[in-house]
């Protein structure tokens, strides 16, 4: 056997190790998705995305082997990826249908982005550190999804008006500047804070001061930071 055919060789195990990765990530994400129906998810356009959107490449490659389970998991900084249940919950309160502009406060890894970008037309990203927004930006990019990581924490910044917007971390109170930046008719989904945990707040927009509101979950979130100070 000649150098050429080891080389050959050598390739060909390597690509079909990586057949059998892409093969058990799809397998486990397709598991992912059966669960999150039994867990009551019910928007086929939803599961979809979430069927489509490999979360495996949104942590380190430590924990891909977590990556569909049902848990959420460190992204590094003290932050954490958000469970499936809870991404697929709150962005099926959304009630995306396709041509809607989101804006996602706390956008971290980048995963919930990536699923937004499956359903809405323009999807936005706010998040405060600096090494999560440039790390998402590149993992979006190979991906192929549009989304703007915008690195700050100054909501005054982002211009214009979103017809949702939703928010990855936890609020003692809710913000009621956030109804400022929504269109009339809009939903704000937020977690806002109950003793030892939040309960996930859905909003609909009538006015700048007027709103019909909702629990439609409960869990537990990183705390949402503005100018290093707890909101």
């Amino acid at each position: 056997m000649n150098g050429e055919d080891i080389l050959f060789h050598n390739n060909n195990d390597r690509m079909n190790r990586d057949k059998m990765n892409i093969d058990r990530m799809f397998n486990a994400r397709r598991n992912m998705v059966i669960k999150l129906e039994q867990k009551g998810i019910s928007s086929g356009s939803v599961l979809n995305a979430m069927m489509t959107v490999p979360r495996d490449r949104f942590v380190s490659e430590a924990l891909c082997y977590r990556a569909y389970d049902d848990i959420s998991l460190p992204i590094g900084f003290g932050q954490t990826i958000s469970t499936p249940s809870v991404v697929a919950s709150m962005v099926q309160s959304l009630k995306l249908i396709g041509d809607e502009s989101v804006l996602e406060i706390g956008s971290g890894s980048g995963y919930q982005a990536a699923v937004l970008a499956e359903l809405a037309q323009s999807v936005t990203g706010m998040e405060r550190i600096p090494e999560l927004a440039e790390r998402s930006r590149i993992i979006l990019n190979e991906l192929r999804y549009n989304v703007d990581i915008v690195n700050s924490d100054n909501f005054n910044i982002i211009d214009g008006l979103f017809d949702r917007i939703i928010v990855s971390a936890g609020v003692r109170i809710l913000p009621e500047y956030l109804l400022t930046k929504l269109k009339d008719g809009g939903i704000l989904v937020i977690p806002v804070e109950n003793g030892t945990n939040h309960y996930i707040n859905r909003y609909v927009k009538k006015s700048n001061t007027d709103y019909f509101e909702e629990i439609i979950g409960r869990a537990t979130f990183v705390p949402y930071i503005v100018d290093e100070k707890i909101v």
